[in-house]
């Protein structure tokens, strides 16, 4: 049991009720009688231990409730309970984008400029944006949950005045979905006002915020990104740009950051260039973005990339590259970059996302061949593969599902439940076009399953009669340390079952994985780079040092903290 957040509540006169709170995947409650022990421990490390008094009847379990049904059970006859733990893990069936970073120096719609550029970079991150604008002598910032469009209106953009500015979009991938861990982070150091916004995650920052802490510090979220702050301010450099240099010398683990001064845009990638990071040019302005899409829509050009183990510091309309660190032999970039997190349309180390998933998809069919009458894209994340796998096999491709691009995260369901409600308000299968078919249904990835046990079960109820299953990468076996929110690895279906296994339970005729060779191959002959592939091939660049987790503390207070700020 991997978990998150925990509450207590009394729910009558004597009766308590335990809730284990996200992932929704592993959701659990269970009525006990008083008096009531929870004991873990110091770690938190698992197996997670819930102790009871003897009064209670032995043996005691707490058991999170299945979250794949058996694909022998007719999709449609799923009980209520079971639909229910579906739709709660829907959304939990995915690597989850981490963060999106931006930053523009030396324009007079700065503040603009840099919500045109988070909202492009809206899909690598859902819950929290922020931006902060620097007129030369204050920092001004709004940060808010949600989503970019929703956050900031014509009012808060006039506020923020100047002619720089930095932006963030984040899904946690450390510390807590809460307000306190939105990002910009600001604070005001001896030097000046200083702003971070990060996109990746630090190794250490557990064992960097002790040290930190017993010193005295005082953190204001659980952000491993405000380790950087502290470390700066602490550092006995001059210049501002040797101070951020003196600090991330200190960290371990991906990071590609934007730091705003009151007159400087400085931006960094860590040695291992794990994160991508581009430079561009607007109106003579330079600016600093996650990915090309966000330069392609403000009308920026894009001169390059930051390289790994590189700084830039812009100041006054001039670049200046400081590389302080020695470059690592091997580049490790985030091979998940290119196979689901970038926007298609965006070009990452100087090459295109969209070719690089379709070769993917050509490689997939000489590798898991079938005879079929179409192929067809989980929409969107399947989409450049199968066609590319169409191509290579020489079936046609076709659209057998039509996906709903109008959802929004605050629909209203239903008051009266209507079956797998939440993948129907996005994917619906064509019915009578999909009669007595052979599909081949591609994606780019399987996490835990459960979304491709409903889509399965959708075509099959739509009439096709065989479905083979084709996925653009390896399995998935084991969890991201550098910046990318993934379950455990008792959590992911590929490290707990066979393929035979997960072909099973997703209901599929057959199921085949692009090899790791494959994958491997193609990434040295198409991105020319180094690449890290952890997360199927359990081999980490960086080494993680798993004794060291957030005090358990902090892990309660963060309960308190999101309700306060909901």
């Amino acid at each position: 049991m991997r978990l998150v957040s925990t509450r207590l509540a009394a729910t009558g006169p004597s009766r308590f009720l335990l809730t284990a709170r996200k992932p929704l995947g592993a959701m659990m409650t269970r009525s006990l009688k008083t008096p009531f022990e929870l004991k873990t421990p110091s770690k938190l490390k698992a197996p997670f231990e819930l102790k009871t008094p003897s009064k209670l009847k032995a043996p005691f379990e707490l058991k999170a409730p299945s979250i794949l049904p058996p694909a022998s059970r007719p999709f449609d006859r799923l009980s209520a309970s079971e639909l229910e733990t579906l739709e709660q893990a829907h959304r939990a069936d995915r690597f989850h984008d981490h963060c999106g970073v931006f930053g523009i120096h030396g324009h007079d719609e700065a503040s603009h400029l840099t919500y045109l550029g988070l909202y492009a970079l809206q899909h690598r991150g859902q819950e929290s944006c922020g931006i902060v604008s620097s007129n030369a002598k204050e920092h001004i910032a709004h940060r808010a949950m949600g989503l970019v469009s929703d956050t900031f209106g014509a009012e808060i953009l006039d506020r923020l005045k100047g002619r720089h500015a930095i932006g963030h979009v984040r899904y946690s991938t450390a510390g807590g979905s809460m307000l306190r861990n939105a990002q910009p982070i600001c604070a005001n150091t001896d030097g000046g006002p200083v702003s971070i916004a990060h996109n990746g995650n630090l190794v250490n920052a557990t064992v960097i915020r002790r040290e930190l802490e017993g010193r005295g510090a005082i953190f204001g979220s659980t952000s491993d990104s405000e380790v950087l702050l502290h470390l700066l301010a602490r550092s006995r450099e001059r210049h501002m740009e040797d101070r951020f240099i003196d600090a991330i010398s200190r960290v371990k683990g991906a990071y590609s950051i934007a730091m705003l001064t009151d007159d400087a845009l400085i931006a960094a990638r860590d040695p291992h260039g794990f994160r991508p990071l581009s430079i561009g040019r607007k109106d003579g302005a330079y600016v600093i973005s996650s990915e090309t899409c966000a330069l392609d829509l403000i009308g920026a050009t894009h001169e390059r990339d930051v390289d790994p183990g590189e700084v830039v510091v812009i100041r006054r309309g001039r670049l200046r590259s400081i590389r302080p660190f020695s470059r690592e032999a091997d580049e490790h970039f985030c091979i998940m970059e290119y196979i689901y997190f970038a926007r298609p349309d965006s070009n990452l180390i100087g090459h295109n996302v969209y070719a690089y998933r379709k070769e993917l998809g050509r490689v997939l069919a000489r590798e898991h061949a079938v005879g079929a009458d179409m192929v067809v894209p989980v929409l969107d994340s399947g989409n450049a593969a199968a066609l590319g796998y169409a191509e290579e096999a020489g079936i046609p491709y076709d659209t057998a599902l039509i996906r709903n691009h109008y959802v929004s995260r605050s629909f209203i369901e239903p008051t009266q439940k209507i079956r797998d409600f939440k993948v129907r308000v996005k994917h619906n299968a064509i019915r009578g076009f999909l009669e007595g078919k052979r599909l081949v249904l591609v994606d780019d990835s399987i996490i835990r399953g459960t979304t491709l046990v409903k889509i399965v079960g959708m075509l099959r109820a739509a009439g096709a009669r065989e479905i083979h299953v084709r996925i653009s990468s390896p399995p998935t076996t084991g969890p991201c340390h550098y910046g990318i929110d993934t379950p455990t690895s008792d959590e992911l279906i590929a490290h707990t079952h066979t393929i035979e296994e997960i072909r099973e339970r997703i209901g599929a005729d057959s199921l085949g994985y692009l090899s790791l060779d494959g994958m491997r191959r193609t990434a040295a002959k198409e991105l020319k780079r180094g690449i890290c592939d952890g997360c199927f091939s359990n081999e980490y660049p960086v080494e993680i040092d798993t004794s060291h987790s957030m005090p358990q503390l902090t892990l309660f207070r963060a309960v308190n903290e999101e309700e306060t700020e909901r």
